[in-house]
């Protein structure tokens, strides 16, 4: 079977140019699989270095363009039961590993996040959502998302809240940010909201 997974590649300046999906080979497909280079469109690539990630559950393989010389990743993975996530207005969609990891880009620009670990954060995501059943909400999906970036990066996790929870006011903003940083040092919230008593 074949595995995917979306890459968000960078240009020289280490700045994401886009998302792209491209798809893995798998040892039970008869030939050379046909894969395209994410940056120069040809099809001949050679594997430089290949092991296990995401906790031996995938294969990560790194790539290099016979045509242009630059390197690329894929990963293989065993193919699942589709995940079907329920939207707000109750329209139904698979899983999409693409998207999560677009929202997640987003997030993360300009932050001191590598693509190996928004892909982690990715299939971590997926993986939680498995274990909640074969359907699940975007709510679900959301909350995994902000579970995740609160460990990886706080600008990222509010950036990301900022359009989860769609805030509307500088309020959204300071009330999200009290509740970081309680669940970061609860102790040192406390001391700055208690009032200042003057000496008599």
């Amino acid at each position: 079977m074949e595995g995917s997974l979306p890459l968000t590649p960078r240009d020289s300046s280490g700045t994401l140019v886009g998302t792209l999906y491209v798809v893995a080979e798998s040892p039970f497909l008869k030939g050379k699989p046909q894969m395209r280079c994410p940056w120069c469109g040809r099809e001949e690539d050679k594997v430089v270095d290949s092991r296990t990630a995401e906790a031996g559950s995938a294969i990560r393989r790194r790539r290099q363009c016979l045509s242009c010389g630059r390197r690329f990743t894929t990963f293989e993975r065993i193919e699942t039961a589709t995940l079907v996530v329920v939207k707000r207005d109750g329209a139904k969609e698979p899983f999409d590993r693409e998207k999560v990891a677009a929202g997640v880009a987003k997030a993360i620009k300009n932050r001191p996040v590598t693509e190996e670990q928004v892909a982690k954060l990715v299939a971590r995501v997926e993986e939680k959502l498995r274990h909640k059943g074969p359907v699940v909400t975007t709510q679900e999906v959301g909350i995994e998302v902000l579970a995740l970036l609160r460990r990886l990066d706080d600008v990222a996790y509010l950036r990301f809240a900022s359009v989860y929870k769609d805030f509307k006011e500088l309020t959204d903003f300071e009330r999200e940010l009290g509740l970081l940083l309680q669940k970061r040092d609860p102790a040192a919230v406390g001391a700055r909201k208690a009032p200042i008593r003057q000496k008599a």
